[in-house]
């Protein structure tokens, strides 16, 4: 038996099962939810930093997403909030280093 302790996605059980073992679970209250959210943000991110592909990004946002719904905010509002930031303040597309200011 292997022991985890870490959010996981909420189809995993049923795939645990279907693949003929039998895992222990229970549900996180909201303050552990946003406490292993941010958990795995760190893990997500580490894992990208590893790997950098597509599949990390993807989850990276998942967990993005989760933290924003724990927060009490809608997927549209956090992604109207990068839109305002992003119409206000530029992105990130045209690589600027800010050096110095004076």
């Amino acid at each position: 038996m292997k022991k985890y302790n870490k959010l996981v996605r909420d189809k995993i059980p049923e795939i645990i099962e279907a693949d003929g073992k039998k895992c222990e679970i229970e549900i996180a209250s909201k303050q552990e939810h946003y406490n292993l959210l941010k958990q795995k943000l760190i893990e997500e991110t580490e894992e990208f930093l590893e790997d950098e592909n597509l599949d990390e990004l993807a989850d990276i946002m998942e967990v993005l997403f989760a933290l924003a719904e724990n927060l009490g905010y809608k997927e549209v509002e956090l992604v109207n909030e990068r839109q305002k930031k992003k119409e206000s303040y530029g992105a990130f597309k045209e690589k600027v280093v800010l050096r110095k200011v004076y």
